[in-house]
């Protein structure tokens, strides 16, 4: 049940503090929605789009999507998909990571592209555009037996500890961070966790200017900021009660 809201969930709210104010825009980082719009939209044949909305229909099935994920259409283009991971373990633990899911117009021939728009230290993911590297599970792509429920699978799998174990230098899109995972563990370590508390902040989450933000519009899953009353009643609304302490001696 979880899985099946994951992919079908609207934009989340979720209350972590005061937004931050709004500052000067950088140099953009990964091309915007609209800009992709402008790429993937005009070649695109039906076969494809037909191809890509029977994608997203399948992450309805039990195990489709992945636990933690939140998958949702761009509302401007259905060949680009905005995505959040919450990362519940390992030295990643407690991010929230956005990405973005590319579709090429001769889906399924070629896989989707991944790009994630929250910053992060990791081996598979560049530090200049975001990119995420889906070779080392995917070589070759193979359409009739790879789907997009697996590349999911596979990005929830790249931050688990076997996973990185696996990964060899020349798949690195990050070779500092793979250099120091086998070198220095405890410094990438102590980056990991630096990046996910980066993912956590207020200004990551509600800061439209933020600069991992820059010249990428809107992502489909927002945050927002929620006031102590609203989210107590929204909390009852679905159930959600206070965690109790047992003291113990």
């Amino acid at each position: 049940m979880q899985s099946m809201l994951g992919a079908l969930v609207t934009s989340p709210t979720i209350d972590l503090s005061t937004p931050t104010k709004p500052r000067s825009k950088p140099a953009s980082r990964l091309p915007s929605t609209s800009s992709v719009t402008n790429t993937t939209d005009q070649p695109a044949t039906a076969l494809t789009r037909t191809a890509v909305s029977l994608e997203y229909a399948s992450l309805r099935y039990p195990k489709h999507c992945p636990t933690g994920m939140y998958v949702i259409p761009s509302p401007e283009n259905i060949l680009v998909w905005d995505a959040v991971f919450f990362v519940h373990q390992g030295y990643y633990a407690d991010s929230i990571l956005k990405f973005r899911l590319i579709f090429p117009p001769n889906y399924p021939e070629r896989p989707p592209a991944v790009q994630f728009v929250t910053d992060v230290f990791h081996p598979l993911i560049s530090q200049q555009d975001g990119s995420f590297n889906l070779a080392p599970r995917f070589r070759p792509w193979r359409p009739k037996e790879h789907h997009v429920f697996d590349v999911l699978h596979w990005i929830k799998a790249a931050f688990k500890k076997h996973a990185l174990d696996d990964i060899k230098e020349h798949d690195c899109l990050n070779k500092e961070a793979f250099r120091l995972y086998h070198d220095t563990t405890s410094s990438f370590a102590a980056l990991a966790t630096q990046s996910s508390l980066l993912s956590q902040s207020s200004s990551a989450l509600f800061d439209k200017d933020h600069p991992s933000m820059a010249g990428k519009g809107s992502h489909s899953i927002q945050f927002r900021e929620l006031k102590p009353d609203k989210l107590a009643a929204l909390r009852k609304q679905i159930g959600l009660h206070e965690w109790e302490t047992n003291n113990t001696s």
